[in-house]
């Protein structure tokens, strides 16, 4: 048996500028954090001519019989395309768990992608560097199968940690952010996730921003713009330890992000968003790409337990967490390793 892992992120700021549409034209750069939720990959051989995928998260199940033709689209498709690349085709048993529910805007597509294909390629013996872990990921994710997504996620999940990342056309680059111990544990105890109780198809309202970004449509263009300076603010306030500007710039940054798209935001998430600020909420934001999800907010420890109640009161529920600052790896390895005869 191989456990491997992978963390989910929050996005501070410039989330939304690492989007091909975007960077290509202009540059990007996140400002992220992975926290401590993760999503696990577990391989098993089989004595059988067979690959099979469980996933507890979708509570569906995938069976592959080695003669018969291959093919990408259906259920767990990227479990399958994942090990299709390494060329694995026989012999296995693949299982998926999240803590956290899919479509939430913790970046858990991507997170599934990197866990997968650091637990086959530890089987098969190849050592791929994190570097290497997210292109690859991007590369499945983006160029294969086509997502229109971003690719903050995929570095996130294998670097781990808090991370300055930059997106430029033919290059992506990480910078580990390092801050004075005592504003890094306080960034770390006042950001709070409440889980709206709804999850969303992220790639429609990507789609719809890689459209306006395609289009040069001023209004997207000019917020994106925006968003992407204000990473570079919020690194400049955390690492001046002036975390009440950060918590301001996280209120200007969810006030562009709803200019990106349509069903970024509704009703129910701003009704939250302003009970929140209401009850002591310094700024804050929906996670990934809007719609549903978490939602992230800023709280000195005097307001937590106010802004709280207010929320739990409309429905939603706080998710307790911490960063972390591994990214992925392997937990468990029992000597496994993938025979040649399973392979392609």
């Amino acid at each position: 048996m191989l456990i491997a892992r992978a963390p989910v992120r929050i996005s501070l700021a410039g989330g939304g500028t690492d989007l091909p549409a975007y960077y290509e034209s202009y540059g990007g750069v996140v400002l992220n954090t992975t926290i401590d939720k993760y999503f696990y990959a577990i391989l098993n051989v089989l004595e059988s001519d067979t690959v099979q995928v469980t996933s507890s998260d979708y509570r569906t199940f995938y069976r592959h019989e080695h003669t018969r033709p291959i093919h990408w689209d259906g259920d767990l498709q990227l479990p399958r395309v994942i090990l299709d690349h390494f060329g694995i085709r026989k012999g296995v048993s693949l299982f998926m768990a999240s803590e956290i529910p899919p479509g939430t805007g913790l970046g858990s597509s991507s997170t599934v992608t990197v866990a997968v294909i650091k637990a086959a390629s530890t089987a098969l013996g190849l050592n791929l560097s994190k570097k290497e872990l997210a292109e690859l990921a991007c590369h499945i994710e983006i160029d294969q199968l086509e997502a229109p997504i971003g690719k903050q996620d995929q570095y996130a999940a294998a670097f781990g940690g808090l991370n300055l990342i930059k997106f430029e056309r033919d290059e992506v680059t990480i910078e580990r952010v390092c801050l004075d111990d005592q504003v890094y544990q306080a960034l770390d105890r006042n950001l709070l996730l409440f889980f709206s109780g709804s999850s969303r198809s992220a790639s429609k309202i990507l789609a719809k921003q890689s459209q306006s970004s395609q289009k040069q449509d001023p209004i997207v263009i000019d917020a994106l713009h925006k968003v992407k300076e204000m990473a570079y603010d919020a690194l400049r306030a955390l690492e001046q330890g002036d975390l009440p500007r950060f918590a301001e710039l996280l209120h200007q940054n969810w006030l562009q992000k709803k200019q990106f798209a349509k069903g970024i935001t509704n009703p129910k998430i701003d009704d939250a968003y302003s009970l929140a600020r209401q009850n002591g909420a310094l700024g804050g934001k929906i996670t990934g790409a809007g719609g549903g999800g978490f939602l992230m907010l800023y709280v000195e420890p005097p307001a937590q337990e106010a802004v709280t109640k207010a929320l739990e009161e409309k429905g939603f529920k706080r998710m307790d967490f911490r960063f972390e600052s591994i990214g992925a790896r392997v937990l468990m390895n029992s000597g496994l390793s993938m025979p040649t005869s399973i392979l392609d």
